[in-house]
């Protein structure tokens, strides 16, 4: 498995060009799950992306979790995170989880993070073509794998 989590301003989410999810400050976090993952790994991340201390205290150090500034999270699926480079330049996808598993993992891990980070979470349409316009603040991106 593996997520980017970006801190935001804002963010919204769209197919076909109607918004489907939208959130101020908090976290994108674009997310994948690759073949063999473990149904296991998904408590590690729910926890270690509600608890991650990105976000500024009154002294400016990141001390400060989604949950304690009130934000919100944008959860996107992403296959893509999955790509391998190393071979020539088009990325194959053979790492990627099937459809029906990465779709399961994902609804699960996103039920998990809103239980745990105690904050709004919103999510992408699975399978789709989405346009993400999103206001990184720092920016500040973090890159979990497990």
């Amino acid at each position: 498995m593996k997520a980017v989590v970006q801190v935001v301003g804002q963010a919204s989410l769209s197919v076909e060009e109607k918004i489907i999810s939208k959130i101020g400050k908090g976290l994108v976090v674009f997310f994948c799950v690759e073949k063999d993952d473990l149904e296991e790994k998904l408590q590690f991340f729910a926890k270690k992306i509600a608890n991650m201390r990105v976000f500024p205290d009154e002294n400016g150090k990141t001390n400060l979790s989604v949950q304690d500034v009130g934000g919100e999270i944008l959860f996107v699926s992403q296959f893509t995170l999955a790509g391998d480079c190393e071979h020539g330049n088009r990325p194959s996808f053979v790492n990627a989880e099937l459809p029906q598993r990465a779709k399961e993992l994902y609804l699960k891990c996103a039920k998990l993070l809103e239980s745990e980070a105690k904050v709004p979470v919103k999510l992408g349409v699975f399978g789709a073509d989405m346009k993400i316009n999103q206001t990184n603040d720092g920016p500040f991106t973090i890159i979990l794998q497990k």
